[in-house]
């Protein structure tokens, strides 16, 4: 089993940053692709950036590489999001995922474990 909480969400103007932090607990994210998604209101969960934690190979969603940078810190067994150059339509509630093995993953069903979200809110 793995347990993952999210932080970092906040209130944010236009064209600021904040960083979001994924924290797993249980098992070491070793042998693990990490994935972040958002959900807006009345959207469908948007797949943001995923890294697969052997290797440290990273991949992102369309559009959002350039803006959006994952990393990790492995001693602390957690995953972190960086996001600048925030818009109003980032607005959406943030979840880190993880799921065991090596491939690259972007759609939600291919995720088991989930954090419990963040919200993200960026004024214009």
């Amino acid at each position: 089993q793995v347990q993952l909480v999210e932080s970092g969400g906040g209130l944010v103007q236009a064209g600021g940053s904040l960083r979001l932090s994924c924290v797993g607990s249980g098992r070491t994210f070793s042998s693990y692709t990490i994935g972040w998604f958002r959900q807006a209101p009345g959207k469908e969960r948007e797949f943001v950036a995923g890294m697969r934690w052997s290797g440290g190979d990273t991949y992102y969603g369309d559009s959002l590489k350039g803006r959006f940078t994952i990393s990790r810190d492995n001693a602390k067994n957690t995953v972190y999001l960086q996001m600048n150059s925030l818009k109003p339509e980032d607005t959406a509630v943030y979840y880190c995922a993880a799921q065991g093995g090596f491939e690259r993953r972007f759609r939600p069903g291919e995720y088991m474990y989930w954090g419990q979200g963040t919200q993200v809110t960026v004024s214009s």
